[in-house]
Parts: C-alpha cells; structure tokens; sequence
C-alpha cells in the first residue's frame, strides 16, 4: 500500500471518528466533548500535513520522470540521427608495427627471418592523409569551402591517397620487378624528388591524373587550399613543380 493510500486511510478513520463524537455527544460533558473533539481535530490535522507533504514528494517525483523521458527522448532522436548519418569516411590511425609485441624464444635463425620480414614491412608502409572530421570541416571558412560538401572533401582525400599508394607501391619494389612504364614512373618520381622531400610522402598533379579519375581544375586547388587549412599537406615548390606534401 503506498504512503498516500496509507495517509488516507487514517484521514477516513479520523472523520469517522469525529462523526461518532458528534452522535454521541449527547452523553458527554460539554468539558469532555471539547477536549476529544480537539485531539481527533489535532490527529486530523497532523495527518493532512503528511498528505500534503507525500503529495509534494510525489509531485516532485512526477515532474524528475517527466524530464528524465524528455531527456531520454533527446537521446533516442540522437541516436537515430547518428544510425541515419554514419559518414562514409571515418577518421582513424595507420597501423604499423609498434614493437611491444611480447617476446618469445627464438633461435638464430627465427630472429633474422623475423627482422628480415619487419624490415621488409617497414619499406612497404604507405603514409595516407587522414580524412576531414566534421568539426574540422565546420572550422573550415565558408569563402574557402564554397559549394563542396563534407563528403566530397573526403571523396578527394580518399583520391589523394589512392595515388599515394600507386606512386610509392612503385617506389617501394625492386627496379628489375618493373615493366617499362612503371619504370619511366620510377624516374619520373626520383627527378621530382629533392632534399627537401628527403623521407616525406608526396604527390604531383600529374600523379593525380596518372592515378585517379579526379579532374585537377579550379575545385581541386580550392580542395587542397582546406587541406592545407587543416592541415592535412603543405605544399613545396621547385623546378616548375608544385608538390604537396602528407603531414
């Protein structure tokens, strides 16, 4: 039963007992009506004071759950939102080899074969851009995003990276595992190269369109002017080249 049923019970057994006063105050003393009239007057009182006071309690209590299912309401429809508008691109870290694998016994020959193969990953490890968060695009100035969207900045990230990889896969195999146009790829890498760009990972505009099917025209510039804003690449120039250059 709860406190309020319970409140109200007494109150009824109260007024019961005060209407049977009533009809029985013909036998009593005046003095003696007066005074148990007064104490169930008194009872009465007190218990409506607790009613009162459970009715505030559960009012208070109706008004918590109330904002607790607005506020679990707001987080349902955030939730929603968030399933309805997954970005296709998510931001992430490369992996590579961190060294804290745990070590294990290894004869002579284990240990070379294993330096042997991390030595080959480490020549193989490709650096790509990471993509635009949604914040960093909406720190973005809008005389500098223009009509480009969100995902079409990561749409040229994605681009960016994919010659990347085409051009330092090339690099990164043996010369005589070549074909001929690989090759002119080759040294046509190494003459862009200087010592500025000595252990950096970059790229030329004909590499984008060797690579990829993005078209390198006044959009693309605009997309590499808030690549460079967020600091995604930075640009080096000499020779007649412009390269731009992964942060």
């Amino acid at each position: 039963m709860s406190d309020l049923e319970d409140i109200s019970h007494h109150i009824q057994d109260r007024i019961s007992s005060l209407r049977c006063l009533l009809d029985l105050s013909l036998l009593d003393s005046p003095q003696v009506k007066m005074r148990k009239l007064g104490e169930e007057l008194f009872a009465l009182e007190r218990h409506l004071e607790r009613f009162e006071i459970c009715v505030d309690r559960k009012e208070q209590h109706l008004k918590d759950l109330k904002e607790l299912e607005q506020s679990s309401q707001k987080y349902l429809e955030d939730v929603e939102h968030l399933k309805d508008h997954v970005p296709p691109h998510m931001p992430g870290k490369n992996s590579s080899t961190s060294g804290n694998e745990p070590v294990t016994k290894q004869n002579g020959a284990e240990v070379r074969a294993a330096q042997a193969e991390n030595g080959k990953k480490s020549r193989c490890f490709i650096k790509e851009m990471e993509v635009i968060t949604m914040q960093e695009f909406d720190n973005i100035p809008q005389y500098m995003k223009g009509r480009v969207s969100y995902d079409q900045l990561n749409a040229a990230v994605q681009n960016i990276n994919t010659a990347v990889t085409f051009k330092y896969k090339i690099v990164h195999q043996p010369v005589k595992s070549l074909n001929n146009q690989s090759r002119r790829l080759l040294q046509r890498f190494k003459n862009q190269e200087t010592k500025d760009t000595k252990g950096q990972y970059f790229i030329v505009e004909d590499d984008i369109r060797e690579f990829t099917q993005m078209k390198v025209d006044k959009r693309f510039q605009g997309i590499l002017n808030m690549l460079r804003h967020c600091q995604r690449l930075r640009e080096l120039r000499g020779g007649g080249i412009t390269r731009y250059v992964l942060l």
